[in-house]
């Protein structure tokens, strides 16, 4: 029996390190459980753990009102973005009692390696297989879920992997998810009616979370203000976007409310720009329709901003 054990935990580990080796990895994109494909085997509650805020979310609309199924978050909800992110104490004891944990996936969660080697019998789902990955620089942005429809990717995977995880609850995952699935949709189509017929597509983000928003709703993103949140862009940089600006007449700068926006109101100051917030949902309320919520507002700013 440790032998066996030992042989389980060898290629779950081994498996994670094809998966997430990096950023930029990217191995077997079909749908699919990414380690342990075995059924809960579970006497009593089922707790199905999230890597940080939008998973939750999602997960929170296809768990929801099943009996003995209930979902906790990880990381802390100021955790943006997970590339550097250090878990600490707290967060290992969030997942402590878990048997599934949902990941983005697509490199945002650094912190894999040290997750299976504690927790080598937690069945993980990667939310972002199968989705086409945005390259630059020769690393792949993990930021999908901030476009709406490889958002709906995402929770019909999970929705789909959850069933299979805990084959009893199958019936309600999917109907929870097709319910969910519709919402979004519903969203989306508004989104596109509004933002496919606007006059300016030109805009300056933040920081890098938003090519699969800007693909999705064909903005041209031409600056990017700080190509990660807290380094601060250097006087050329700086120069260059200005410059950008200027040249192309850009009406709106987009900073978001998880960060300062003092550089953006430098800018704006130097060009005439007005700033404005976009949220790429890393942080929120703790409810079921938050993303939604969180897409309808940025819709109505993009509107104001873009028009």
């Amino acid at each position: 029996m440790r032998t066996r054990r030992w042989m389980v935990a060898v290629v779950m580990l081994l498996s994670v390190l094809v998966l997430f080796n990096g950023c930029g990895a990217k191995g077997d994109t079909s749908a699919k459980v990414s380690a342990n494909a075995e059924p809960v085997v579970a006497q009593g509650p089922i707790t199905i753990a999230t890597s940080f805020y939008p998973i939750y979310i999602f997960t929170l609309n296809i768990a929801k009102d099943i009996p003995g199924v209930s979902v906790v978050n990880m990381t802390e909800q100021t955790a943006g973005c997970l590339h550097d992110y250090a878990l600490s104490t707290k967060d290992m004891k969030n997942i402590e009692n878990t048997q599934i944990l949902i990941i983005n996936g697509a490199g945002m969660e650094s912190f894999m390696d040290k997750i299976i080697a504690q927790r080598p019998d937690l069945r993980i789902i990667d939310s972002s297989q199968g989705i086409e990955l945005i390259t630059e620089d020769g690393n792949e942005n993990p930021h999908v879920w901030v476009s709406i429809s490889k958002a709906m990717q995402q929770v019909q995977t999970i929705g789909d992997q959850l069933a299979i995880l805990d084959p009893q609850h199958a019936d309600n995952y999917a109907e929870n998810t097709a319910a969910y699935l519709a919402k979004l949709e519903a969203e989306r189509v508004k989104m596109h009616q509004v933002l496919d017929g606007l006059t300016h597509r030109d805009i300056v983000t933040f920081h890098e979370a938003f090519p699969y928003f800007a693909e999705e709703f064909n903005l041209n993103i031409v600056g990017v203000i700080e190509r990660e949140p807290n380094t601060e862009p250097s006087a050329k940089e700086l120069a260059e976007t200005i410059e950008i600006i200027k040249q192309l007449k850009v009406k709106a700068l987009f900073a978001e409310p998880q960060y300062s926006a003092k550089i953006a109101k430098t800018i704006a100051q130097e060009t005439g720009a007005r700033v404005y917030t976009l949220d790429p949902a890393v942080t929120g309320p703790m409810d079921a329709d938050a993303y939604i919520s969180i897409m309808d507002q940025n819709l109505k700013i993009l509107k104001e901003a873009l028009q």
